[in-house]
């Protein structure tokens, strides 16, 4: 199963509409969603800061941020 990383942050009106199209998306597509709170780690916050959303695949590798791509989500979760 392909997983994804959001990186977000409570209070975030980008974030929570990310992860509206992430879960509407999940109706048609089989992903595990790993959820990481910017505000949880100072290392991630520091990496993260003002840049969220944040949606990236298992390998670190940034799919889209602030909106969803759906096109490359797609490529990313159809991909080999």
């Amino acid at each position: 199963m392909k997983q994804l990383r959001l990186y977000y942050r409570l209070g975030c009106h980008l974030c929570e509409d990310m992860q509206a199209h992430l879960e509407q998306l999940k109706a048609s597509q089989v992903f595990h969603l790993d959820r990481v709170d910017v505000d949880s780690d100072p290392s991630v916050r520091e990496r993260y800061h003002h840049r969220v959303p944040v949606l990236e695949d298992m390998s670190g590798t940034m799919l889209c941020e602030y909106f969803l791509d759906q096109a490359a989500v797609l490529r990313y979760l159809q991909g080999p």
